[in-house]
């Protein structure tokens, strides 16, 4: 008799365990979920970026608006007959 409880004494320790530490435990799933979180957030804020992308590929494929704002923008270009003024603020000294 004594030898039976000792078994399952043992057999409740190793489940015991086997539940709060060893694989599918509860610290195993809250990491999990915690991974899972994350994930979902990068992948928000991939789609995000994938959908402006998408509508700027739009913008440029269609129209010369858009191309004409990102050569003004990006490059500096301006329009034949155009003046091209940079203001320049003055540096001040060093205190």
């Amino acid at each position: 008799m004594k030898w039976i409880l000792s078994l399952l004494l043992i057999l409740l320790a190793a489940l015991q365990y086997r539940l709060w530490v060893g694989d599918g435990s509860y610290a195993e799933m809250a990491r999990l979920e915690a991974a899972i979180e994350r994930q979902r957030a990068e992948n928000d804020k991939m789609r995000e970026r994938n959908r402006v992308l998408a509508v700027e590929v739009r913008e440029l494929k269609n129209g010369l608006d858009a191309i004409e704002e990102r050569a003004r923008l990006e490059m500096g270009m301006i329009k034949e007959g155009e003046a091209f003024y940079m203001l320049v603020e003055p540096e001040q000294e060093a205190r």
